[in-house]
């Protein structure tokens, strides 16, 4: 790695070392020398202030039920901007957490995220289409948890669980969702946990929920 950096820099400054030899009369060894420990220093500085190293984020999976993860862990699901949560696990959510009208109060759109405070975590709801009937679009996947991030870091939010979001009903890729995750998140420490349960007990649990 160090001889392929030295290389580089070799090649990005052969017109600077001669001109500094030809002209300023210094030895070329030296210049050459000041350029690799330069261009080391760079490597070795940190990332600027507000932003974590690329590794310090996190995506974890875990099989089970994800309303069981730990109670100041954040949690965070998809639904559309009239609020209506009249399926898969956003009936879940309306049931356990409520406050419906507090949503529609915040009068949030598409690609932004509008946020609940239960006890000692945040419940966060990514806008990703207008209507319920409507199915999400990458691009407002991605600008939703954007907007989330925001929020997480301006409050010091640093655990994230959430389902498979923008898959299942609003038939996303998951791989691509996963890597639009890593997008996002990847420059601050959010560690994001992904809960998922095996198809029939999944099935099983929203029929319950549906009956309630």
């Amino acid at each position: 790695q160090r001889i392929k950096i030295i290389n580089i820099i070799f090649q990005r400054n052969k017109l600077l070392i001669f001109l500094f030899t030809r002209f300023v009369q210094i030895d070329a060894s030296v210049l050459f020398l000041v350029l690799v420990m330069s261009a080391s220093s760079h490597d070795s500085m940190p990332p600027p202030s507000g932003q974590a190293p690329e590794d310090s984020w996190g995506l974890n999976y875990v099989s089970g039920n994800l309303f069981s993860c730990p109670e100041d862990d954040a949690l965070a699901h998809c639904i559309s901007e009239d609020c209506r949560m009249g399926a898969g696990i956003a009936v879940m959510f309306k049931r356990q957490f409520k406050g419906v009208d507090e949503l529609k109060e915040q009068k949030k759109l598409t690609g932004e995220c509008a946020v609940l405070k239960r006890d000692r975590r945040f419940i966060y709801y990514l806008i990703t289409k207008k209507k319920a009937s409507q199915k999400p679009t990458y691009d407002s996947l991605m600008r939703s948890l954007e907007d989330m991030k925001s929020h997480c870091v301006g409050n010091g939010v640093t655990r994230i669980a959430m389902p498979r979001i923008g898959c299942g009903l609003d038939r996303l890729e998951w791989s691509r969702v996963s890597e639009i995750l890593e997008q996002v998140f990847k420059r601050t420490n959010i560690s994001v946990t992904v809960y998922s349960l095996p198809e029939k007990a999944e099935t099983t649990a929203m029929k319950e929920n549906m009956r309630r």
